[in-house]
């Protein structure tokens, strides 16, 4: 097996290789999906960062297990959460919002 990666490894070193039209293709495809994903969990982390602050500030300290399922959340559930947290005066306020927003 560890030879079968050497070659291919040895392959795609190969500067024919890497100036064809498929190489190109494929390099291109992982590029663009990795900006992608990177822009996305950016995305995630400033949302998750903003709403954490306000939620700080707003209720006070969050519960660690709290701040864990507020982790699990997708972008869109976290933008949700930013709005319906202008509406908490209580940790129980965000409590209830995550058991009806979770599976």
């Amino acid at each position: 097996m560890k030879s079968e990666k050497d070659s291919i490894g040895q392959l795609f070193r190969n500067e024919t290789m890497r100036e064809s039209v498929i190489y190109q293709e494929i390099r291109s495809d992982g590029l663009l999906e990795g900006r992608q994903l990177g822009l996305e969990e950016g995305r995630k982390n400033e949302a998750l960062l903003l709403v954490t602050r306000v939620l700080t500030r707003r209720i006070g300290p969050i519960a660690p297990e709290t701040r864990e399922q507020i982790q699990t959340l997708s972008v869109e559930e976290l933008e949700d959460l930013g709005e319906a947290l202008l509406d908490f005066s209580s940790a129980s306020d965000l409590t209830n919002w995550l058991n009806e927003h979770q599976p």
